[in-house]
């Protein structure tokens, strides 16, 4: 009790921050934000990471397994490659799985490590934080220089260093659209665009037109607002984030009450947190981290290099802002597996157990038979009943497939209208119409169910079944 009251009286703190957030001001204008240029041991870690991720996020669509795309998401083809394995419509239940069982890994990664994504991995913030601001940091120097530079009148100047500024964001972002296009159509289809004129792919070029204006305006204006406006994740730290989970923190223990140094103060009531607020200067998206967890933090660590920075300077021991929890903070005891990620780890534990077994015994080939809307069975003069079925094959692998099918029981019989050889192109689709035939003695119901046989020459490798009409034999 005595620890909570202690706990109490040491963080008081302006409570106004709540109301709204950093980056809009009382009136509702955009509160521009200069973050100081960030520096320590965190930053370079972080450039290392963001080095590997981006030359990954690159190097992707050049990257091939089996002569495939490592990733491949023609949403207009509707045709997925996921490290090498085709996917199509018909996998949509294994899509479904693979969203439930990514979110439910999001919610246990978030509740134990709090938004580590956000400022470790995610895109925006790696090309914002790591690469857009660098950029600026070098033609317009720090925060300092910028808010200067802004505020001064249009000279030879500013126009030669936001000019270049600009069009080094604009070729970026045309680098960035051209990546995400070819995650989409294929790096192939993405060097044809490239190489032809605009008015014989008219709807491709469009497309890298308009992404390359989203990322513009995003990186060169909306900026950090999409992390602290659009993006939801942030607000779901909400009902997320629990007492034990692992975020920037700043130790209010520690640091309260803040005062400044003074060379005649010689007082002992005195945190470590010299309120010099340089965490607050390096912050991208403009929060006081002594304010406690916030929806605008995403936890890039900018304020805990320039708090260590602070402390060696000061002769104090680093870590005033560090990774910790609320707990770990409150009562010197770091808890990660509580019960809340015990019950999420099983959910997420039986779905991958789920996922990996559908994948595991996911066919090749995908058929599906449709009896031809309005046709009744029909009588043939040797006495058998035939129904008319349009059948479709989807071959979801890399070669092409030939097949061979039977009825399984060796009831009845299936001819294809045609007599074509019945080969499915590698990764293409197959459509067909075919006369199932069964002897009229051994139909017993007026519906039939039958299963049909694939097989390639000897080896079954799949079996669809489908309702056979037949004469009601009461």
């Amino acid at each position: 009790m005595t620890q909570q009251t202690n706990t109490s009286d040491l963080y008081q703190y302006d409570e106004e921050f709540r109301d709204s957030i950093s980056t809009v001001d009382k009136e509702g204008k955009r509160v521009w934000i200069y973050p100081k240029k960030p520096a320590g041991r965190y930053h370079n870690a972080r450039i290392v990471v963001t080095v590997i991720l981006l030359a990954l996020l690159f190097a992707g669509p050049f990257i091939t397994i089996a002569g495939q795309p490592l990733l491949l998401f023609n949403i207009f083809e509707r045709k997925f490659i996921i490290l090498g394995t085709t996917f199509w419509p018909q996998d949509f239940h294994l899509f479904v799985l693979a969203t439930i069982t990514f979110f439910v890994f999001i919610i246990l990664f978030t509740v134990v490590f709090g938004r580590i994504w956000c400022g470790w991995a995610c895109p925006q913030t790696l090309f914002m934080e790591m690469v857009f601001r660098k950029i600026e940091y070098l033609i317009e120097g720090d925060a300092t220089k910028q808010r200067k530079l802004n505020q001064a009148p249009w000279n030879t100047e500013k126009i030669l260093k936001k000019g270049l500024k600009q069009v080094i964001f604009l070729a970026i972002s045309i680098l960035i659209a051209h990546t995400l296009m070819a995650y989409l159509v294929g790096i192939e289809r993405v060097k044809e665009l490239v190489s032809s004129s605009p008015t014989e792919n008219m709807a491709g070029f469009m497309g890298l037109l308009v992404f390359t204006g989203i990322f513009y305006w995003v990186f060169a204006y909306f900026r950090e607002q999409a992390c602290t406006v659009v993006c939801p994740y942030g607000r779901l730290q909400g009902v997320l984030l629990i007492k034990d989970s692992i975020v920037v923190a700043y130790d209010w223990l520690r640091g309260e009450p803040r005062k400044k140094i003074r060379k005649d103060d010689v007082s002992s009531d005195r945190g470590d947190c010299i309120d010099c607020k340089l965490c607050v200067h390096a912050c991208p998206t403009g929060i006081d981290i002594r304010n406690g967890t916030q929806l605008e933090c995403v936890n890039c660590t900018a304020c805990i290099d320039a708090c260590d920075e602070v402390m060696d300077k000061v002769g104090q021991d680093r870590g005033l802002i560090r990774y910790s929890s609320y707990t770990a903070i409150e009562s010197g005891q770091q808890k990660i597996f509580t019960a809340r990620v015990a019950g999420y780890s099983v959910i997420l534990l039986a779905l991958v157990v789920a996922l990996s077994y559908f994948m595991t015994t996911r066919s090749d080939i995908e058929a599906t038979f449709l009896r031809v809307p309005g046709m009744l069975y029909q009588e043939t003069d040797d006495n058998q009943i035939s129904n008319l079925y349009n059948v479709q094959f989807v071959n979801k692998t890399f070669d092409d497939l030939t097949l061979r099918l039977e009825i399984q029981g060796e009831v009845g019989s299936i001819e294809q209208v045609g007599n074509q050889a019945l080969t499915i192109p590698a990764n293409g689709t197959f459509d067909g119409v075919f006369f199932i035939k069964i002897p009229r003695e051994d139909i017993k119901s007026v519906k039939t169910e039958v299963t049909i046989e694939l097989y390639k020459g000897d080896l079954l490798i799949d079996d669809v079944s489908t309702n056979f009409l037949g004469p009601n034999t009461r």
